[in-house]
Order: C-alpha cells, then structure tokens, then sequence
C-alpha cells in the first residue's frame, strides 16, 4: 500500500542563470529550456530567490541543513552537530537517495552523503582527475592562449584527460547522472514507503563542452579556438568580442543539454506515475557571469544578477497552486523549511532558521524577508537585495553601487549617489554579524574627491 506521504525529489543544476531559462527570459532567452519550463508552469516559481552564502558547498550548506551560514561558516564539511535533510526524512520513514555528479560532495572529507541510505557518485566533472591516461583527442592547446595563467594549463589538462573520448551526450557525466536517477525510479518504482531523491548535475558548470548535438548556438561565421575554461580578471585581456560570444554559446549549450536531461528524467517520473504524486524542487546553487561586467567566472566582487539571479520553483502534489509565480524576497534556507512543510513535517522547522515559503504561496504572509543579503564568507563584498534595489557594499575605497532592478536590471547604472536613502536603509538590514558595517556609504563622488584631493 503506497504511503500518504509524498515523494520527495529534488533536481539540481549547478551555476544556471535565470535569464538562461525560457520560462524567467521569454523569446530573448539565450538558450531553448522547453523541459524546465513546463515544469515551471506547473510549479510555484518565485523570481526573487537568492543565494546567501556563496559559493558551492556553503550554498549547499544552507540547503540541506535550513541555516544560513554566511555569518559563520566557510567551504567546509558538515559539522558533526549538524542535522541535515536527508537525516530527517530517514528518521520519517523515507527511502533516501543521493545521485550526482556534483564532485565536490564526495571529495575525501566532506560528509553531504550523511544519512541517506544510498548515493551514487559519477565521476569526471571539471577537475575530478579521473583518468590519469594521456589525452589522445583532445589538446589543451586546442583551448589555450598565452595570455591565460599559466596554471591554467593544468586544469585544461586535466579537463582533457576526462572528456577525451566524450563527443555526445551519452558521454559525458550529466547524461549519466540522470540516466543513473531514471533507473533509480524505475527500481523503486513499487515501494511502500515514499521515497526521497536527491538528484544534482554539476552543468553547466564550466568547462563548458555541450555535446556536439547540443551546441547550437555558435555564429557560423566563427573560426577561433572553443575556450571552454576562461580564466578570471579582466576578460578584454584575453577575448576578443567574437570570443566571447562564442563562450557564451558554448554555455547556452550546456543549458540545452541540461534541460533535455531533465526532461527525459521527467518523461521516467511520468511514466512511473511518480510525478503528478511527487513534491519536485527545481534549483540552482547560483548563476554564472559571463563577461556582463567585464569578467568570467565567479568571485566576490562579482555582486550582480547574472550570478545572484537564480532559477527557483516547486511542484505541489497534484499541482496545487500550479502556475503560481511569486515575486517577493526568499532566500536558500528557507529551502528545506519549504520541503518539509509542503511533505507535512513542518513540525521539524522550529530547528531551522529559514522559512516555509507556503504561507506566502497560500497567501497567510504577504512576505517572509524585507530583503536578501549575498556574499562569499571570507570575501568582503556584500549584496543587499529587496524588490526594487540592488546594493553591492564595497571595501576600502571602493564606492558602493546601487541599481534599480526595474529599471535597469542589466545593472550598468550605478544611482549611488542621487538615492543615498535608499541606499542607507539597505546597509541598516542587516548588522554587523554579516560583515556588514552600518556605515555612510561610498559614492561615486566622493571617491572622486579622495583620489583626486588627498580626503
């Protein structure tokens, strides 16, 4: 006899933007994202979702534990006092499972895998060094330029000796990942107890190599190298513009390809009658910038939505509340207060810091928080976030941007200086706990006048 319980899954993409998804970008969207937009439509999708500790494995942090650890923790494993998800839906009688290829989890030391009953680890995501063999068809200096770091060159190697014989998708460690997730489903198809999977693709995470079938976004007319593996800094120092819109193609590919995964993963779930029935979460740990303020990669600095901006929604049982789109402020530990409140175990939240986002859907609440706050743990950079305002609070003698997002959600200009009061009422949120110091905030002017009079 099937549980009352719900199953529970959760998909993850790792560094997908939200202006990359159909369902958030409309006709301009970069990439064709047809999966993860029916799913949305039939989701309760919020557009103001935000990471609060960056990047990777404090992100994760905050997911599966519901406190946020941007105050006090680092990248580091679980603590041993540390109650996570998966402990708590083990204890509820749930059939736990854990299947990614997200390499990060299953390095020697950390400890995300705790209380599932099983897991499953694909190797050969960005620098997992797999595959000590030479490479014979690929070639770091199919994907190099002097300009790059010289260190650089090990990565690329050693992204070369893991995808040397991977050209199509079949190849390549997400196929797998959600290949490994469909069979998954079709053996625990007939359980008794409900089950909960947790299901994470490290793509489109750099090094960004869609498979042949999925690169579909490149200029015909482009003849130059595939840099797959930008480095950092300053990207005009390395890229030419018909580069960089190539890099950019490259990532919508891997979108693409993300999203075929998830729909055939989908199609499994449907024909398991396992999805109408199931809780289901869509996320992303965060997005990617790709030179929208002159740099790739990720880092502290980098304080703007093409990193912060992320795809967030999930699907009640039976579609209750389909269709829903939810436009106030949420952030990542209100994750797991949601899961368990929407599976009826909501009487595990008061351990938590987060906050079920049901009563804001039900609309009980008209909001959860006032505002979001974003950073790195050991970097200085702060970002303070509500509807309408973006401010990215800067060290030393930086000045501080402020942006309306409604206005000018490209953020490329910073009103800093004509609404100090805006600006001022951001920086009060939050204190001193989050490295951020209620201070006069650094405009561009007064920049000017330090540099310029000796102030």
């Amino acid at each position: 006899m099937k549980s009352e319980k719900p199953d529970i899954i959760v998909i993850v993409s790792d560094s997908l933007r939200q202006d990359h998804v159909g369902y958030y970008a409309g006709e301009s969207c970069p990439a064709k994202t047809p999966n993860i937009d029916m799913l949305f439509r039939n989701s309760i999708a919020f557009d103001n979702m935000y990471p609060q500790a960056l990047p990777t494995i404090p992100v994760r942090t905050d997911w599966v534990t519901g406190i946020g650890s941007l105050p006090g923790r680092s990248w580091q494993p679980l603590s041993s006092t540390d109650v996570t998800c998966a402990e708590i839906l083990t204890r509820e009688g749930y059939v736990t499972a854990f299947i990614t290829d997200m390499y990060h989890y299953f390095k020697p030391g950390q400890n995300f895998h705790r209380g599932y009953l099983e897991w499953q680890w694909i190797r050969g995501q960005e620098y997992d060094s797999c595959n000590a063999a030479r490479p014979k068809k690929r070639s770091v200096d199919d994907y190099w330029k002097d300009s790059f770091p010289e260190n650089w060159r090990n990565l690329l190697d050693v992204v070369c000796r893991n995808l040397d014989n991977a050209w199509h998708a079949p190849d390549f460690p997400c196929f797998k990942t959600f290949e490994r997730a469909s069979n998954w489903i079709r053996s625990n198809a007939s359980h008794s107890k409900p089950f909960f999977l947790w299901v994470e693709t490290f793509d489109p995470h750099e090094p960004w190599t869609p498979p042949l079938e999925f690169d579909l976004y490149k200029d015909p007319s482009y003849k130059g190298k595939d840099f797959i593996l930008p480095p950092g800094g300053d990207a005009s120092k390395h890229f030419s513009p018909d580069e960089i819109k190539r890099i950019r193609s490259l990532y919508a590919g891997e979108v693409s390809y993300v999203d075929a995964m998830v729909g055939e993963f989908i199609k499994t779930l449907k024909e398991k009658n396992r999805y109408d029935s199931s809780l289901i979460f869509y996320l992303s740990d965060h997005g990617h910038p790709l030179a929208d303020h002159g740099k790739f990669l990720k880092g502290p600095d980098r304080m703007y939505s093409e990193l912060l901006k992320v795809p967030f929604a999930f699907k009640l049982p039976n579609g209750e509340y389909k269709g829903t789109r939810i436009k106030e402020i949420a952030q990542f530990p209100d994750f797991l207060p949601t899961l368990l409140d929407a599976a009826g175990l909501g009487n595990n939240n008061a351990a938590l810091q987060g906050f079920s986002l049901l009563p804001l859907v039900r609309g009980d609440v008209e909001k959860v928080r006032q505002a979001a706050i974003s950073g790195y743990h050991s970097g200085a950079d702060r970002c303070i976030r509500d509807k309408t305002w973006s401010l990215a609070l800067r060290p030393g003698n930086e000045p501080d941007e402020l942006y309306n997002l409604e206005q000018d959600p490209l953020e490329k200009n910073n009103v800093i200086d004509q609404y100090p009061d805006a600006s001022r009422r951001l920086a009060s949120i939050f204190g001193r706990a989050f490295s951020v110091e209620v201070r006069e905030i650094k405009g561009l002017q007064g920049k000017f006048e330090v540099e310029h009079t000796g102030a």
